[in-house]
């Protein structure tokens, strides 16, 4: 039996209307063929979406009036709508995104000094079932389309007004297990990177992934990919299993000759998220195996002290043991930082992103 993460995404828009916001430079060429426009015309669509960031067809002035009103009438322009926004203390912004078909995903905006960074979602839930994330309550729902993945950088820059040319970083770290959704999101990549658009480079994009062996070797057969993260988050068997189910169908072992063998370019490393849980996985003795873990490829480690929900069990770790856990690492010569999640005050940190009423429960209609 297929799984639901197998199925695929909804297509942007319908065969009676198809809807042009997030589509590539071949269904944009495509499309405009399909209306007896010449191919290059798809081209113009692409620049105008990405480049541009136009929202409105009437804004098409590289067209004629005459197919920016056909447009208008048989072509949809429409984004992922933004029905809710918070802004944190520290100037985050945790967006909710309403899709199509009614279902919602979260995204946050982080503004810095010199850059923005964008966390996106690629899933709405999660097949995952990690303890101490938020998302894993909901159980899966569907794969988002590759439209629906560039939708939510399209309006979050639309919606901040973030002007052309500021870095922007972009982390699938949100809703979702992005490797279990790579067909589609490495689409959403490609459209993403396309030096006619947006032109983020790949190195400003980091997947993560709780540890599917087999999407990490498929996505290091691609010759343009993003970075790769792993939430890591334990250090033995028995404890990642616990809080982690992933790891009983590819444990430690797996995961460690997976990422030994996954192509690297020069100067690039593998980044190991390790969520500090106190009690759980704080202790110096897990610190001298996540040490010894990274051994076998060229990695730097993300300490994250748990950002605690209702219900989680969990509780952040002591500043004292997050101190300790740094100076062994470092000792250890790995390249260690700790991330103090942004957007808590809002319920949009790491491990943060659920939607209530989308929650993985028995249905209330008996």
């Amino acid at each position: 039996m297929a799984q639901l993460w197998d199925q695929p995404a909804p297509e942007a828009g319908s065969a009676a209307r198809p809807n042009a916001a997030g589509l590539g430079a071949a269904d944009l060429k495509a499309l405009v063929a399909a209306m007896g426009e010449p191919a290059w015309r798809g081209s113009q669509l692409f620049e105008g979406l990405y480049r541009q960031r136009w929202d409105r067809w009437e804004q098409f002035s590289i067209l004629s009036k005459a197919l920016r009103t056909r447009l208008e009438a048989e072509v949809d322009l429409a984004w992922p709508t933004l029905v809710q926004s918070q802004t944190s203390d520290d100037g985050s912004t945790k967006h909710v995104f309403e899709l199509a078909d009614g279902k919602q995903v979260e995204g946050v905006f982080m503004p810095y000094a010199d850059r923005v960074t964008l966390c996106l979602s690629s899933q709405v839930g999660c097949a995952m079932g990690c303890t101490f994330c938020a998302t894993g309550q909901m159980g899966i729902v569907r794969n988002l389309s590759a439209a629906e993945i560039v939708g939510q950088v399209m309006a979050m820059l639309n919606h901040h007004e973030h002007p052309e040319g500021r870095p922007v970083n972009l982390v699938f770290m949100g809703m979702g297990e992005p490797l279990h959704n790579l067909d589609h999101l490495m689409a959403a990549f490609g459209v993403l990177t396309d030096p006619k658009g947006l032109a983020i480079p790949p190195r400003r994009i980091t997947v993560s992934t709780s540890g599917l062996v087999s999407g990490i070797e498929r996505m290091g057969t691609f010759a343009k990919r993003p970075r790769l993260a792993l939430s890591l988050n334990a250090t033995t068997d028995v404890r990642r299993s616990l809080i982690m189910p992933v790891n009983r169908v590819w444990n430690l072992e797996a995961l460690a000759a997976a990422l030994a063998a996954f192509p690297l370019q020069s100067g690039e490393r593998i980044t190991l998220e390790y969520v500090l849980l106190k009690g759980v996985t704080d202790g110096l003795e897990d610190g001298r195996r996540l040490a010894a873990f990274a051994q076998g490829f060229p990695a730097k480690v993300n300490l994250i002290p748990f950002n605690p929900h209702e219900g989680s069990g969990f509780e952040p770790p002591e500043e004292s043991r997050i101190g300790a856990l740094c100076r062994l690492l470092s000792d250890a010569g790995l390249p260690v930082s700790v991330r103090r999640s942004r957007g808590q005050d809002v319920a949009g940190a790491c491990g943060q992103l659920v939607r209530e009423g989308q929650r993985r429960g028995p249905s209330k209609e008996a």
